[in-house]
């Protein structure tokens, strides 16, 4: 998109641009802060419950059972 020849750029139409292209760069930041926070949160969730499993599989097979019979 460059300007016709005979029109010259000043400082107001640079300054407008940078405006604008500030504006969308705010924009696409705050959906990348959305997009990392849930995937923050899917990452904790998905460790706490691997842990858990893992935890409770580990309980099972070191479990001893001990019987007691009465003489």
């Amino acid at each position: 998109m460059t300007p016709p020849p005979e029109q010259r750029i000043t400082r107001d139409d640079i300054e407008a641009k940078f405006r604008e292209l500030q504006g969308e760069v705010e924009v696409l930041e705050d959906e990348a802060r959305n997009y990392a926070g849930v995937a923050i949160a899917a990452v904790v969730v998905t460790v706490v419950v691997v842990a858990f499993w893992l935890g409770r599989r580990k309980g099972r097979k070191g479990r001893v059972v001990v019987q007691v019979r009465r003489v």
